[in-house]
């Protein structure tokens, strides 16, 4: 049968990432702890065109992917799919971003009660032909803010809210990258107020009183965030977003910083 993605275009356009996205495959992510946890995946995986071919191979992403599934997934198994990708779909560079839900156990303040929280996470492999890996980790990170302003002027209470943190960050080659435990931990201590799935009274109590006293506005978590992550060793790149869902405002609070630290 012929080979039609394979023909010649004219066009003269090299396209700078074409293959497959919204692929969902089981993995297995491994933990602090040393086990792993099993994880549903959304996987986009793409390569570079050169200008010459009509087309890539569509059938050729899912081949790669499939033996990967149900199997440990790390930078060193990242780094080998995309090696396979470049030779098989004759490529120069090639691209995996691997999103999944990553449960951390959360033990409540006060009564003690264990609850798992989820957190959106990636894992994202750059490569291209004759280079090293480019890995980074992504997490996102829930936790309560108060706002500093709202408790200063108001004679009781202060408004707070649900705040997010997303978090990016890649380590100089040779360096290891950090759990996904730790940098959540990291990041979920710069906010007013942890966040927890099961509370029971005393606990809300506590995490209420928690956030009121540590107000801090949105620039506020954002700063305190990098300057945390730049004392990382082996951190090579970072990238933060903060949002704060206001509980008072139809609009959210924002701010967001992108570093490269030198080795």
């Amino acid at each position: 049968m012929q080979d039609v993605q394979s023909r010649t275009d004219k066009r003269g356009i090299a396209i700078q990432h074409v293959g497959v996205k919204n692929v969902h495959l089981p993995f297995l992510i491994k933990t602090k702890e040393g086990g792993f946890q099993s994880v549903l995946a959304r996987i986009r995986f793409t390569v570079e065109l050169p200008e010459e071919y009509k087309g890539t191979h569509m059938s050729r992403f899912l081949e790669i992917l499939m033996p990967w599934s149900q199997k440990p997934l790390a930078e060193p198994e990242l780094e080998a799919m995309l090696q396979e990708a470049l030779k098989r779909l004759d490529a120069q560079a090639a691209e995996v971003e691997i999103a999944f839900k990553y449960f951390i156990g959360k033990r409540a303040p006060v009564s003690g009660r264990e609850s798992l929280l989820d957190y959106d996470c990636c894992f994202t492999g750059r490569m291209r032909r004759g280079e090293p890996l480019c890995f980074t980790l992504g997490v996102e990170v829930p936790f309560t803010s108060l706002c500093p302003c709202s408790r200063e002027i108001s004679d009781y209470g202060a408004h707070n809210q649900r705040s997010l943190c997303r978090v990016h960050v890649r380590f100089h080659a040779g360096e290891e990258c950090i759990y996904i435990e730790d940098l959540a931990a990291l990041v979920e201590q710069k906010g007013s107020a942890p966040i927890y799935p099961l509370l029971k009274r005393a606990d809300e109590k506590y995490v209420t009183e928690e956030a009121y006293d540590h107000p801090k506005f949105v620039e506020d978590i954002l700063r305190d965030v990098v300057l945390a992550l730049r004392d990382l060793p082996g951190i090579a790149h970072f990238s933060v977003a903060c949002e704060n869902f206001e509980s008072i405002h139809n609009h959210n609070a924002y701010a967001s910083h992108e570093e490269t630290v030198s080795p």
